[in-house]
C-alpha cells in the first residue's frame, strides 16, 4: 500500500510501481447541479470517461475528461448514466 499526500491542489499517491499524479477537479452534477470534488489520475492520459456517483443525491453521473494542453488543466462534462 502507498501514501497519499497534496501540494497544491495535486495529490499524488507513491507505490511500489512508482508515482501516480492525481489533480483535484470539479463537475456540476447533471442530475441536481449540485458541485463536486473529484480527483483525476493525471496519468491516464488526454481523455477519459468513468462514472462516478454525486455526493449530494448518489445519483450516478458519466464524465468525460478531456486535458486542455494550453490552458494546462482538464475540462469535465458530466450525463447521466
Amino acid at each position: 500500500m502507498g501514501h497519499i499526500f497534496t501540494t497544491e491542489g495535486t495529490a499524488e499517491f507513491c507505490s511500489r510501481r512508482g508515482m501516480l499524479s492525481f489533480m483535484e477537479a470539479g463537475f456540476q452534477c447533471a442530475s441536481c447541479g449540485e458541485w463536486n470534488v473529484t480527483t483525476v489520475d493525471e496519468s491516464a492520459g488526454g481523455r477519459q470517461s468513468y462514472v462516478e456517483d454525486c455526493q449530494v443525491c448518489c445519483k450516478p453521473s458519466v464524465l468525460r475528461i478531456e486535458y486542455d494542453n494550453s490552458a494546462q488543466e482538464f475540462f469535465i462534462a458530466a450525463e447521466l448514466e
